[in-house]
């Protein structure tokens, strides 16, 4: 597990994910036999591992990934969740060596490179997986069963709303690493989001056909981890609209300079001829048409109803686990069963064009569509 030090390596992977694993007894598989992970961490900084290593009780960690791919014996699984700019040559080493590899998004930080990566292991015949936790949370699952069930007729539109307001690291601190805040470090929210956006419209709706966006830097100036101001290079809100396949129009806004009104960090609204649905990450909640009120425009009267109360909650109807420990759980049975895992780094690759082609609109103003691409 490289790059373990991380919030999102630490939080998500190790601890929600690995760890919770090992704790229920491993991955279940078919047959109904379990198998457990033994994580080795891996990072630049020792005294972090050895600090992580000795609060769970984990007896391997290393700051060389070098050694420990060339241990061929133990060859298993790479796990990547470091910063997006170390994570091309690492992954190809890992591919070198013979390991199955599972990584964060985005796979590398340009389309030509995320091809040649999803290339060479596709031919190395290793097994690779890109994070999708998006079409894991338990709000997406139940859109999931209603797009399935026809609840929704013909799709009309999309509207979704992510993010939340990351503090300048001055008088507050900041909730996210500096580097999401310098492109030449990676960061970016069109890199970062974009890529979320490609695979959670085009496995529930269908892929992107154009793009028309617009990235922006609204805060010029942040303040790093030591308390140094620093210029942000980075785009810290990006403002999409996608078009899919028959007409569906797809608007998604994701910034860190957005305070929030609304019940749920991410929300998607889904139109339909027959009916809508909210989707957040836990919460779903529809109004179909049959029960769709009507309602008036008159601004010379107070708005008495209250329409967030004309909305249906869908039940769970199922122990919805958290997004990451589920995708790790598919990944093992794909790695170990070879059961199917479509998440592979073609898909990571086209979350790469769709966060480049987005840059791209921002940068020339215009629309662009999106061609298909393969190995």
């Amino acid at each position: 597990m490289n790059g373990v030090t991380g919030r999102m390596g630490y939080r998500q992977h190790l601890v929600r994910s690995v760890l919770a694993i090992n704790h229920q007894g491993g991955v279940t598989l078919s047959d109904g036999s379990r198998v457990r992970l033994e994580p080795i961490l891996v990072g630049r900084n020792e005294v972090k591992l050895r600090e992580l290593a000795e609060q769970h009780g984990i007896q391997r960690w290393t700051t060389d990934v070098d050694e420990v791919l060339r241990h061929t014996a133990e060859r298993g699984v790479y796990f990547d969740a470091q910063v997006t700019s170390a994570r091309e040559k690492s992954t190809l080493k890992a591919i070198e060596a013979g390991w199955d590899v599972y990584t964060e998004k985005p796979t590398a930080e340009t389309l030509e490179s995320a091809l040649h990566l999803a290339r060479v292991a596709t031919e190395a015949g290793v097994r690779h997986g890109v994070v999708h936790d998006k079409l894991y949370l338990p709000g997406l699952i139940k859109l999931k069963r209603l797009i399935d069930g026809g609840f929704f007729g013909r799709v009309l539109s999309i509207r979704g709303e992510f993010g939340y307001w990351v503090f300048e690291g001055d008088w507050q601190p900041a909730q996210r690493p500096s580097w999401n805040y310098r492109a030449e470090d990676g960061g970016g929210i069109t890199t970062d989001m974009f890529c979320h956006w490609s695979y959670v419209l085009e496995y529930l709706f269908g892929p992107s056909k154009a793009v028309t966006a617009r990235a922006v830097t609204h805060i010029p100036t942040r303040f790093d981890e030591q308390g140094t101001p620093y210029e942000a290079t980075a785009d810290d809100a990006a403002y999409g609209i996608f078009e899919l396949a028959d007409g569906v129009i797809a608007q998604l806004n994701s910034s860190w300079v957005v305070r929030v009104f609304r019940d749920e960090l991410v929300e998607f609204q889904v139109d339909g001829t027959e009916g809508s649905a909210v989707a957040g990450l836990r919460r779903c909640r529809i109004q179909h048409r049959a029960a769709t009120p009507k309602p008036v425009w008159n601004p010379d009267l107070p708005v008495t109803e209250r329409f967030r109360d004309q909305w249906q909650e869908v039940p769970d109807n199922a122990d919805l686990d958290n997004g990451f420990k589920a995708q790790w759980e598919d990944y093992i049975r794909h790695v170990v069963e070879d059961t199917p895992h479509p998440y592979d780094f073609l898909s990571g690759a086209r979350g790469v064009q769709l966060a480049e082609l987005g840059l791209r609109s921002s940068e020339e103003g215009r629309r662009i569509e999106v061609p298909e691409v393969t190995l």
